[in-house]
């Protein structure tokens, strides 16, 4: 994957991670989902040439998703309802914040100061997600939500972090993206288990009472 097709995912990729996260938010909804995907659209026809990525802006985006996955699950082991929901939450704010602090320690041993590439869209996708997460009241829908957001979420660090390895200078940013993909990937697999149990949990809830 090239440096400029990686610099594309971070934009568009978080452009259709909010477009997916709205829809499963307000799946009732479908003339909002319409527009959301036409808004997602627009943005991703409206986008700006990609610039290569660099170590710099590597550990920027690193550190926004870092920080928005660990701000995302100290609310759900607050607001959330279901334990396995919770429970991750928990994790996620614990992990995230882990490799956040461990972005920021090897900037500083690189001698980099970390910042995020032009254009970029993940931090404004993120607060638009958080502050639905915020309005919306606790219950089985806010588990649905926040656990949906996590799977889209993982699956695209996932791959962002994979095309890193091969765009990343440093030695050690390389090493430290390597140790981290095993992590993203146990998250990932947790949020889909916890997805199909949510699910199926909906799904017995419509089931008629004998």
């Amino acid at each position: 994957m090239s440096i400029r097709l990686t610099r594309g995912i971070v934009v568009l990729g978080a452009c259709a991670l909010w477009a997916a996260c709205s829809k499963s938010g307000n799946n009732a909804d479908t003339t909002g989902a319409m527009a959301t995907d036409t808004t997602a659209a627009a943005s991703a026809a409206t986008t700006p040439p990609p610039a290569q990525m660099t170590d710099t802006t590597i550990l920027g985006v690193l550190d926004e998703a870092n920080a928005a996955d660990s701000a995302g699950g100290a609310l759900a082991a607050t607001k959330g309802t279901n334990a396995q929901v919770k429970s991750f939450g928990k994790r996620m704010a614990r992990d995230h914040h882990q490799l956040r602090a461990d972005g920021q320690k090897l900037a500083k041993q690189l001698k980099i100061t970390p910042a995020t590439p032009s254009g970029d869209t993940l931090q404004a996708s993120a607060q638009k997600f958080a502050d639905s997460l915020n309005a919306q009241p606790k219950g089985p829908a806010w588990d649905a939500a926040y656990i949906n957001h996590e799977v889209a979420a993982h699956q695209f660090v996932l791959q962002t972090l994979q095309s890193f390895q091969n765009t990343a200078q440093a030695p050690q940013l390389k090493d430290a993206i390597t140790k981290a993909i095993p992590l993203i990937q146990a998250h990932l697999t947790e949020a889909q288990q916890i997805q199909g149990k949510l699910g199926n949990t909906a799904a017995d809830s419509t089931k008629p009472k004998d």
